[in-house]
């Protein structure tokens, strides 16, 4: 009976393409509504390439407010609040706040850990299932820490997620240029830094590219160019999606519009605090280049990741409140190629790299919104921040496991719409 149901999913980047692929081994007729020309365009396209459930611990924290504090006016910090995004940012900043309370954030660290290894393990099945290829490496990552403050700082937060089940090693900076030899002529500028060797990385845009294929041989359809303009309901439940391509029906629909939820929830008697924070990458060529690293790392004093992709180097980072801004900022672009001729001076043309922005879709607490909501037939899969590639496949295969009636293998306490209810 499931494969005469018909479900719409309402995005194709990495999260909208998963969810596809899952409702369709589920069975089930599968349309994806985009309004881009092709999958993972957006969010998805040119992100930090980092598949990290050490990355568990979200941004809302304890001793963020001391550092934010110390970022004010600085047009080049890590984080950096435009005027002009204020307004917008008044209620789910609160909320942010209140996420930085210590117990709250080992909370909040155990649920996104928990969905992380799931997703892991959900994309490992996947990757072996489909032979898809897009730069997938299984090195670790080395976070570096610049000074012994910070250093003492990461050997808590990794007894933390140690705790909870996350294999790391401690590196003094010798260790860390051992591990990886690039960074030798400039271990000076280390304290130390932490290896985590479960990591992975890969190219989510390559991967949501091959998997979309895979998608349209299972018979699911997209149709894209489209863009979503409302959700119709009717007796507490989704009668029809108004598109600028006409009204679309199915009998149940998801969400995965990412930052392009928040003009869909008027009408619907709630609305999710999703945040649009800004990030920029620049990728590189290291053809010819001998002694680009190996191993991705993440430079905690910058808040930039530095990850190889085959024959790239990609470096990302900062967090920029800036509304739905997407203009991209030179300055901000050049501040990540500064941060990483600091470790690799001898990278061959700094001026080669192709810059990208990106607005990653954000919960306060850092957590995404699965599952059902109030009404009856919508689902939803949204608000992953920086951490959308990590947790796309367990997040999609969950979402197909509950709109096809069934449990999924994950218990997805925290992560419901329910909290903002």
């Amino acid at each position: 009976m499931v494969a005469k149901q018909h479900v719409l999913v309402l995005g194709a980047g990495i999260i909208g393409t998963t969810t596809a692929y899952y409702l369709a081994r589920r069975g089930f007729e599968v349309t994806v509504i985009e309004r881009e020309a092709g999958v993972g365009l957006v969010t998805s396209f040119a992100n930090g390439g980092l598949l990290v459930p050490s990355m568990a611990d979200p941004w809302a924290a304890p001793g963020l407010v001391r550092k934010l504090l110390g970022w004010v006016g600085r047009k080049d910090s890590p984080f950096l609040v435009r005027p002009s995004a204020v307004p917008g940012l008044i209620s789910w900043g609160a909320r942010f706040l209140i996420n930085c309370r210590a117990a709250t954030w080992r909370r909040n660290t155990a649920t996104i850990l928990r969905l992380a290894e799931y997703s892991r393990r959900a994309l490992d099945e996947l990757t072996r299932e489909t032979g898809l290829d897009y730069d997938l490496a299984a090195r670790g990552t080395l976070r570096l820490f610049r000074d012994p403050l910070s250093m003492a700082e990461a050997r808590r937060n990794a007894a933390l997620v140690g705790e909870l089940g996350v294999t790391y090693r401690i590196l003094d900076a010798a260790g860390c240029a051992e591990l990886e030899p690039a960074l030798a002529p400039r271990k000076d500028l280390i304290s130390g830094g932490v290896y985590f060797p479960d990591d992975r990385s890969g190219d989510a845009h390559i991967f949501a590219r091959g998997l979309a294929g895979l998608c349209q041989e299972m018979g699911v359809r997209f149709r894209f160019g489209v863009t979503v303009q409302s959700l119709e309901t009717k007796d507490g439940a989704v009668a029809s999606v108004t598109t600028d391509a006409g009204p679309l029906k199915a009998d149940h629909y998801v969400l995965a519009l990412g930052n392009g939820v928040a003009g869909l929830q008027r009408g619907l008697g709630w609305r999710l605090p999703i945040y649009p924070i800004k990030g920029y990458s620049v990728t590189f060529s290291t053809q010819g280049w001998n002694r680009a690293p190996r191993i991705p790392l993440l430079d905690d004093g910058r808040k930039i990741g530095i990850v190889p992709l085959g024959d790239r180097l990609r470096v990302a980072g900062t967090a920029e409140f800036t509304g739905h801004d997407l203009a991209l900022n030179a300055r901000r672009g050049a501040k990540l190629v500064d941060s990483l001729l600091e470790l690799f001076p001898d990278l061959p043309d700094p001026e080669a790299g192709q810059h990208w922005t990106g607005l990653r879709p954000t919960t306060p607490d850092g957590i995404p919104v699965l599952g059902g909501t109030p009404i009856r037939n919508l689902s939803v899969n949204l608000g992953h921040g920086h951490l959308g590639w990590t947790l796309a496949a367990g997040s999609g295969r969950a979402v197909a496991d509950l709109v096809a009636g069934g449990a999924p293998d994950i218990d997805l306490t925290g992560c419901t719409i329910g909290r903002y209810l």
